[in-house]
């Protein structure tokens, strides 16, 4: 028999199952951060505008380190990357939960802490997942990103739980004892560098690929690949992105409250978001390897865009859960999309650097919106100003998404000036 044919059970989707479990995991603490925000505040003698600055240095960091982690894992392997990024969140957690000054809590949250969480993160994981598939490359990757819904649907109500009943401090350091005990059991025992040589194609579709006898496709230099347009295009989607993903996490909650909400309905209402971005992953998963991968981006922005003006002007619980409930159908999509876009332009050889360094773009627009979300506040006395930007960028995300190349089209050369 030849074992690499998926017969049964292609190995392939444990990785991916651990995967998605610590991406819940590690991007869940970063766009849960939001039960964290105002008890933080509080407790150090924060004002909204100094800790939403904290963050969004934080938030540049996270992003710093995703090529950095694309890099590690394309030299040392993802195992490597994954142990190592345990062990700074061990240690930023520790420093963290004793910092008393703006100083020490920026070096340590804002930091250290980010920098362990990138290493952990999908950039990290991307790379092996898209070594594994070929034929269910967007269905996996979009596996990947339900993590990162579950975590907040899943971490923003257990973190407002625990925090109201132990406190910040030790709800950081129960996080990191999960996070530590799991993370170092799956990069022992489930993640795998190595791939079958046919990955997840049929047998018809292996004997197709051999009796093609074609060599294997040359991907570009990077060097080359980083001035091409959908590269930039890439990057442009991802920083609405990241814009808007990271205001909500910071200051989603804050804003309800603001708005008359308590805190467990508002919690409930952004934990619904990535409830909801749960199932809405499995359909898009499906179509995103059957349907025009752009056109699917391009609908995520826009449905997403109208969705960041609805939660400012909801008023009811109702008109709440109804705009959480829209909007998290396509919440979790856009990641998983623009990675597979990647692969598919780029190859499976650049795809962890690319997409760390297109991730740059979401961290990017992730440290604006964070800072912005609580500087317009108490300049301008409304949320407005942030999620309103949001709405407004998402739009042009949308448009942005519909120039890129078409499904099938493998760049192997410059870009030429117009696509």
């Amino acid at each position: 028999m030849d074992t690499t044919v998926p017969c049964r059970w292609y190995f392939g989707w444990n990785i991916v199952a651990a995967a998605a479990f610590l991406t819940l995991l590690s991007v869940g603490l970063r766009l849960a951060i939001g039960p964290f925000f105002l008890p933080i505040a509080a407790d150090l003698g924060f004002s909204r505008s100094l800790l939403a600055a904290i963050i969004a240095a934080g938030m540049l960091c996270y992003g710093l380190a995703m090529p950095l982690a694309g890099l590690l894992v394309a030299r040392y392997g993802t195992r490597f990357v994954l142990l190592l990024g345990t062990a700074i969140v061990v240690a930023a957690t520790a420093w963290s939960v004793n910092a008393r000054s703006p100083v020490g809590f920026l070096l340590s949250f804002g930091v250290l802490l980010s920098f362990g969480l990138g290493f952990t993160s999908p950039v990290a994981l991307t790379p092996v997942i898209s070594r594994w598939f070929t034929r269910q490359r967007g269905m996996a990757l979009f596996f990947l990103s339900t993590g990162s819904m579950a975590g907040m649907a899943a971490m923003t109500p257990v973190f407002t739980w625990a925090i109201a009943t132990w406190g910040w401090r030790a709800t950081m350091v129960g996080y990191a004892c999960v996070f530590t005990a799991f993370t170092v059991l799956a990069a022992l025992l489930v993640v795998r560098d190595d791939a079958p040589a046919h990955t997840d194609l049929l047998p018809d579709e292996i004997a197709a690929e051999r009796a093609q006898g074609t060599p294997p496709v040359q991907s570009l230099p990077l060097r080359q690949a980083l001035v091409t347009v959908p590269f930039w295009q890439i990057f442009l989607g991802l920083f609405a992105c990241g814009y808007s993903m990271n205001l909500l996490g910071t200051h989603g909650m804050p804003m309800l409250m603001d708005h008359g909400f308590d805190a467990t309905t508002s919690s409930l209402g952004i934990g619904l978001i990535g409830f909801v971005a749960i199932f809405g992953t499995l359909v898009l998963g499906r179509m995103s390897d059957r349907l025009p991968r752009r056109n699917i981006l391009a609908a995520i922005y826009f449905i997403r865009g109208l969705g960041f003006f609805a939660l400012v002007l909801v008023g009811t619980h109702w008109e709440l859960y109804i705009a959480a409930t829209i909007g998290g159908l396509v919440w979790a999509g856009s990641i998983a999309m623009s990675s597979a876009i990647l692969a598919d332009i780029y190859g499976v050889r650049l795809v962890g650097v690319m997409y760390g360094l297109a991730y740059l773009g979401h961290q990017v627009g992730g440290m604006l919106s964070s800072w912005l979300g609580g500087w317009g506040y108490e300049t301008f006395g409304t949320h407005w100003v942030a999620f309103g930007s949001s709405g407004v960028l998402l739009l042009a995300a949308a448009a942005i998404a519909l120039q890129l190349p078409k499904r099938g089209f493998r760049l192997m050369a410059p870009f030429p000036a117009k696509v």
